[in-house]
């Protein structure tokens, strides 16, 4: 159980504060919410405490799973990524994976949206999956490892960045 004011993440939605804990009757049921304000939106969510796993909201990693994710990231930048499926079915798997409570499905698909895209030009879609991708994963990191989110967003951006085209004479 979870308990105010404490930091989790909710898959697609990123790092959360949790506000309280609230009591609903629900068709003369009385129901216990998580009011979660997510960070990076400012929405906020009700999920119900009794399906708070099942939907996966989960606490923040641990400082160590989230130095080894960073580490991961800064240095496996030369992997080839096979692309052999239009960009269409790319997206629909790359939105499912980025429901996932796993960060490390979520660190996944951006490392490979980010190698895709040092080779040709992301659509539109894969774009906004990148976005979305690495508003997650560095919002987590940066929280846990006490980063700034946009000095790490620069550096893994730099870091993915294409190599540099070749001067013509």
């Amino acid at each position: 159980m979870f308990t105010t004011d404490g930091l989790v993440v909710y898959p697609a939605q990123g790092v959360g504060r949790i506000e309280g804990i609230d009591r609903q009757d629900i068709g003369g049921v009385t129901c216990e919410f998580y009011v979660v304000r997510i960070r990076t939106n400012n929405i906020t969510l009700m999920l119900p405490v009794s399906n708070a796993a099942h939907v996966g909201l989960r606490p923040l990693v641990d400082r160590h799973v989230a130095q080894a994710v960073l580490d991961s990231l800064r240095t496996d930048t030369e992997r080839s990524v096979h692309t052999g499926q239009n960009w269409n079915r790319r997206f629909r798997e790359y939105s499912e994976r980025l429901k996932s409570s796993d960060l490390s499905v979520v660190v996944e698909v951006l490392r490979e949206l980010l190698l895709i895209g040092r080779g040709k030009e992301l659509s539109f879609g894969e774009r906004r999956l990148q976005e979305q991708a690495m508003n997650l994963v560095t919002g987590e990191l940066a929280e846990v490892l006490a980063l700034s989110e946009d000095a790490l967003r620069e550096e893994l951006l730099t870091l993915y960045a294409p190599p540099p085209q070749p001067e013509e004479s």
